[in-house]
């Protein structure tokens, strides 16, 4: 009675080439490369073949576990820390921690199989990809850094909500910087340049998008003679070139980072249970120290293009907003809604109607230039608040610092108005009444 087999496709070619080889009509060379195996492992089939038939080219292994399969205890203690710990993580990111933090040996497709088959990650489809010109990356460290900030709920409900401003290198995918910030704003990115700058030099150029931080949008913007925002003024006086993309596909790498901070960063610090901007920024370091380790790449050149700092670059007066007036008469100068008076001792004519530069630092603190050196001064009028200019970004968070209306204290004499007679409490005056 003939014997029922199944077969794969490939072990039904092999048995058509073994079928061939008995009847003489191919050679073992041939066979060989039919199968694209070695000439030894045909002979070796073919053994097998003329002693026990077709049922010797199917595999032993067929319909047995694989020897190379995951314990069902690692398996349950995995699934277990997942769900206890890690349920919304990414497979990556999991396999990361389980293997790091609790020393499980598995690997990372066992683990995003594991969490599919729990149903805690969708397997993502493949979309066709947007056609876009290919750039390739810069060849020297500091030769090009791509800067942005991307809004977040980065402590999730645990405290507000902030921007977390990313400067990432071009050439070797390396983050240079990560700052907290509450906007997005010039002092912000003045900050995060002072302690880029402080660690690793000037870099030839930052890539950043069409912000207005960045790039006058305007066609004839009021009170620019010069067509710079402030950050690309300061960026010139520090010799670094600010080129802007016309996509976020052109700066993919930092958009990139972003994403890849919004998934990874956020579980960080809840897992070190950090809630706020300053304890955020306390730990940046070593996060962003971990991060490079990991994922940043060799560039093609070893020359770093970051350049020291000069001697007469004070970056105190540098990374400021700055802005020119003329002084009166009486050496006044108007800014902000603010009168200051300048205090000196040389005659008062050398100084009526001259150009001064006013510096003004994050902290609100004002320096005023004339010929680079500071000028004393006093403040001799401040105007009544007016209104005030706001951008579309800050709106909120103007809004939020809005201070709320004095409470009276419970003891305070507003409250015991209309509760005494005569000077005595109401209570006296009634029991004498009663007496």
């Amino acid at each position: 009675m003939d014997k029922l087999l199944t077969m794969s496709n490939k072990e039904l070619t092999r048995l058509d080439v073994m079928q061939r080889l008995e009847e003489k009509r191919l050679k073992q060379r041939e066979a060989a490369e039919m199968l694209a195996i070695s000439e030894r492992h045909v002979r070796r089939l073919f053994r097998a073949y003329k002693a026990g038939g077709a049922e010797e080219l199917i595999s032993k292994r067929r319909g047995k576990a694989s020897n190379n399969r995951l314990a069902p205890k690692v398996v349950t203690q995995a699934r277990d820390l997942i769900y206890e710990r890690y349920d919304d993580f990414g497979p990556t990111l999991a396999h990361e921690k389980l293997t790091e933090i609790h020393g499980l040996k598995i690997s990372r497709e066992s683990v995003r199989g594991l969490m599919i088959t729990e149903g805690l990650w969708k397997p993502k489809k493949l979309k066709r990809p947007p056609v876009h010109q290919m750039r390739e990356r810069r060849a020297c460290f500091g030769e090009l850094v791509q800067i942005d900030g991307s809004p977040h709920a980065w402590f999730e409900d645990r405290g507000p909500r902030c921007t977390l401003l990313v400067f990432i290198d071009d050439a070797t995918g390396q983050l240079g910087e990560l700052r907290f910030v509450e906007l997005e704003t010039f002092f912000g990115y003045c900050e995060a340049v002072r302690h880029y700058v402080g660690r690793h030099g000037k870099p030839v150029a930052f890539y950043s998008d069409k912000h207005g931080i960045f790039k006058v949008n305007q066609q004839r913007p009021l009170g620019l003679s010069s067509g710079l925002t402030q950050f690309g003024r300061a960026m010139q006086e520090l010799d670094i070139e600010i080129l802007c993309a016309n996509t976020p596909q052109a700066k993919g790498r930092v958009e990139r980072a972003n994403q890849t901070l919004q998934d990874r960063l956020v579980k960080e610090l809840r897992l070190h249970g950090i809630s706020d901007m300053q304890s955020g920024n306390a730990y940046l370091p070593k996060f962003l120290d971990d991060f490079n380790k990991r994922f940043a790449v060799v560039p093609r050149s070893n020359h770093d293009a970051h350049r020291p700092l000069l001697p007469t670059e004070n970056l105190d007066l540098i990374l400021c907003h700055k802005e020119t007036r003329t002084l009166t008469k009486n050496l006044a100068v108007h800014y902000n809604n603010v009168i200051y008076q300048i205090q000196t001792q040389r005659p008062t004519y050398a100084l009526r109607h001259a150009k001064v530069t006013i510096c003004e630092n994050a902290q609100s603190q004002v320096t005023i230039l004339y010929n680079d050196q500071p000028l004393e001064y006093t403040l001799y009028q401040k105007p009544v608040r007016q209104a005030e200019v706001v951008s579309t970004k800050s709106i909120d968070a103007h809004l939020k610092k809005k201070k709320k209306p004095h409470t009276p204290a419970p003891d305070h004499p507003w409250r015991q108005y209309g509760k005494h007679i005569n000077g005595k409490p109401i209570q006296e005056v009634t029991s004498h009444a009663s007496d």
